[in-house]
């Protein structure tokens, strides 16, 4: 029930009354209108009442037209007009009231030929006999409904302007309510106040522009109750300086914009237009200068400017200086991290700061000591939180050039001696008691049925350690090992390595691109590789494809690598999208039924914003020379780090020292010998509890999809009474992006079809609802992530 069908229901029981003075059913019912004040809604009434006919211009398909076509139109004699049998027509005559149908001689020629249905039917109207208003409506117990509503001019005037949608108003739910002006003004407005009000602030003429009239009285007055303003007088600008200073119930306005600034985009630069109030003196008593001055992005901008001076000056300090003063610089301005100017993308040297601090903390604790499985240790245990500290620190940084030479000198006088340390170390040692053997680098996948192994190139241990949180998060189960990779850590050695057919390969002596080649062939095993895993037991599946989970197969996934070389420092702007990715890409596995997936890489990588340290080697002592590694020339001898080939040790490999490249400026490069180019990660994914995946008290033991369509198997019994659904938001019943909501069997199985092809490839999410349709279980998957 709403207002417009308590109107309709009204109007239509005006028919059902019976008097001594009209025996018979009446012909229709005449709702008299003087002051129109009914007209601007009788549409929508119209919409809901076939029945009624409008007095006016001619206009048939809108069942309008003069007294003469309305007697035809009553008398059946208009083609095409008609109504229910069951329901009495009803006449609206807006600008006539009762008394203009008292006698014929006094009657407006515009109706005189109605006053017949004066007596022949029925008029809506009060018990008193007075023309009913929306006003009288609303307030009377008997006929309307009851509700209550002071009966004043701003009140009604309020009213008249709101009346389309007070229609859709639930009476039951506004009794025992004052609705008042106010109420009226804010259902004309919408109902959010801080949204309007941040409207107009963000939009200034262009808010006033595209409301009438009655909705900016309206306004002024939401302003006016709200937050004692009045923007027909104060203006915007003037209003800009409250809602900056946040003080009062613009606190409550500033909190609404907080909550979603991107929604007002021209804000920040009008609060830029206004007078700042200049800071306080840093006596005991001033305020503190973010509660002060946060709502202001001048004054953001100015303490960016002072905290970019104070980390250049850092550059050349000592270590241990340079943790100190980061701390001191946390202090001062980590606060502004919470402010909507960081949400704004406003405050990335104060955002920086915090994996500033991280990567201070964990430089000083040095690997350079011990033995090769020392440092290896060290590095697992908070070593790579380091370099991942650095990737955070540098996703942070705009598109401002200074903020990144100031975010990447700090970085330089952390990281570069802490990983130049540390790798110079690692090689000293290996060289005396030489590369880890070859069983601790050669590990191909061993067979397990319904496994898929999964390569991503350049998946980095700092990297695989983030992806790992993101699948844990995502109810997997995942167990993390390590290997030392081949040498040189290159893809074209390092994935061949990391493959089911390692053993069918090996490496020629005048290799100069470290490939191996089909020992049985000759051949490169890039042009026979599918049918190399095929001869093995292994399916080889695309990247957009699952399979039915069933044997053994190997996926490729991933552009890291790729994106490294081409991007530099950007690389770390896009890691976190890119793991997304690698997660989603799991999940669909997962979804076609294979019991576990195992994530393995061939390499790690260096990255220093600003480019590693250029190093020389005289070109007549190589083969071949990439960024950190070259083949040496039979026969000749290098100053460095000398390894051997890992396909062929009759090849030796000259690695750059420490963390240096033969190339220059490059931010990005791979090959040589570091804890972050050759300590490789390798990650066994399964559901949790034997491969079921658990969401409160209901186990999924079973996704999969088959085209659009969904299977779902819960362990047995436990679906009883429930039903599946699948939704872009959990939370939101509206979302649900499936033709119908089925129910769990007996053996807990159901399935759901996604009505939309568009929707392919998007996370939704399987929702079980009991018999209330209260959620009480959900499983994330990605919509037809399966190819069976």
């Amino acid at each position: 029930m709403n207002v417009l069908s308590a109107l309709v229901r009204a109007l239509r029981s005006a028919a059902d009354v019976q008097t001594d003075d009209v025996p018979c059913p009446p012909v229709c019912v005449l709702w008299p209108d003087k002051e129109r004040l009914w007209e601007a809604v009788v549409p929508r009434i119209q919409g809901e009442m076939p029945e009624l006919f409008l007095l006016g211009g001619y206009a048939p398909e809108k069942r309008t037209g003069p007294a003469l076509w309305l007697r035809c139109a009553l008398a059946g004699q208009v083609a095409g007009v008609a109504w229910p049998e069951n329901l009495t027509p009803v006449i609206y005559m807006p600008g006539f009231g009762r008394q203009d149908l008292r006698a014929s001689e006094s009657c407006p020629p515009e109706i005189r030929l109605l006053i017949e249905y004066r007596y022949r039917g029925k008029l809506w109207v009060q018990p008193h006999a007075r023309d009913w208003t929306p006003m009288a409506f609303l307030k009377n117990a008997s006929c309307g409904l009851g509700l209550d509503v002071p009966q004043d001019g701003e009140t009604e005037s309020a009213l008249q302007l709101a009346m389309g949608r007070f229609l859709d108003e639930d009476p039951s739910t506004l009794r025992g309510r004052r609705l008042d002006k106010e109420y009226f003004n804010l259902l004309l407005m919408g109902g959010d106040p801080a949204r309007d009000i941040l409207l107009w602030l963000d939009q200034d003429e262009g808010f006033r522009a595209n409301r009438s009239e009655g909705e900016w009285g309206a306004f002024a007055s939401i302003c006016l109750s709200h937050v004692a303003f009045d923007p027909r007088k104060g203006g915007v600008l003037k209003a800009c300086e409250l809602f900056a200073g946040r003080q009062g119930n613009w606190r409550a306005i500033w909190d609404r914009f907080c909550e979603a600034p991107h929604r007002y985009p021209s804000l920040p630069g009008r609060l830029r237009r206004c007078t700042m109030p200049p800071p306080q003196l840093p006596f005991d008593d001033a305020p503190d200068p973010i509660s002060s001055h946060g709502g202001w992005p001048q004054w953001n901008e100015g303490e960016e400017r002072d905290l970019g001076r104070d980390l250049r000056a850092l550059a050349d300090r000592p270590q241990a200086e340079i943790r100190d003063h980061l701390s001191r610089l946390e202090k001062k301005h980590g606060g502004r991290r919470d402010l909507v100017w960081a949400a704004l993308g406003e405050a990335p040297l104060a955002r920086a700061l915090e994996p500033l601090l991280r990567l201070a903390e964990r430089t000083k604790d040095r690997l350079a000591a011990g033995t090769c499985e020392d440092v290896r240790q060290g590095y697992i245990r908070s070593g790579w939180e380091a370099d991942y500290a650095v990737l955070q620190a540098l996703a942070l940084v705009n598109d401002d050039p200074s903020t990144l030479g100031v975010v990447g000198a700090v970085i330089r006088a952390l990281y570069l001696p802490w990983l130049e340390d540390a790798a110079r170390h690692l090689q000293a040692v290996m060289r005396r008691t030489g590369y880890p053997a070859q069983e601790e680098v050669f590990s191909p996948p061993t067979p397990q049925k319904g496994e898929c192994v999964l390569f991503v190139d350049g998946l980095r241990y700092d990297v695989a350690r983030a992806l790992a949180s993101l699948l844990q998060d995502h109810s997997f189960d995942v167990v993390e090992t390590t290997r030392w990779a081949p040498l040189p850590s290159v893809t074209a050695t390092g994935k061949p390595a990391a493959s089911p057919v390692a053993s069918l390969l090996r490496g020629e002596r005048d290799e100069k691109e470290f490939a191996p080649v089909v020992a049985a062939t000759g051949r490169a095993p890039s042009a026979v590789w599918e049918k190399l895993l095929h001869e093995a037991g292994w399916a080889l599946l695309a990247p957009q494809e699952s399979g039915q989970g069933e044997g053994r197969a190997w996926s490729e996934y991933g552009p890291i690598d790729r994106e490294g070389h081409q991007l530099g420092w950007k690389l770390a702007k896009r890691l976190d999208e890119g793991l997304r990715d690698i997660q989603r890409r799991i999940i669909r596995l997962f979804d076609a039924g294979w019991k576990s997936v195992r994530v393995v890489t061939d390499h790690g990588w260096l990255l220093l914003p600003g480019g590693l340290p250029k190093v020389t080697l005289a070109s007549h002592l190589l083969e071949s020379r990439w960024g950190r590694c070259a083949v040496i020339k039979e026969g000749t001898v290098v100053h460095g780090p000398v390894f051997p080939w890992f396909w062929n040790p009759e090849v030796s490999l000259a690695l750059a020292d420490g963390v240096g490249c033969f190339r220059q400026g490059k931010e990005y490069d791979h090959g040589g010998l570091s804890l972050q180019e050759c300590l490789l990660p390798s990650l066994t994914v399964t559901r949790p509890r034997e491969g079921r995946a658990r969401t409160g008290a209901f186990a999924f033991d079973e996704v999969r999809w088959k085209g659009m369509r969904c299977r779902v198997r819960l362990s047995s019994g436990e679906g009883a009474g429930l039903r599946l659904d699948l939704r872009l938001f959990p939370g939101d019943g509206a979302s649900s992006c499936v033709r119908n909501i089925n129910e769990i069997d007996e053996d807990g199985k159901a399935s759901v079809v996604v009505d939309g092809e568009d929707l392919e490839g998007q996370e939704a999410t399987l929702v079980l609802l009991d018999a209330t349709g209260t959620p009480v279980g959900q499983y994330k998957t990605v919509i037809g992530g399966g190819e069976g």
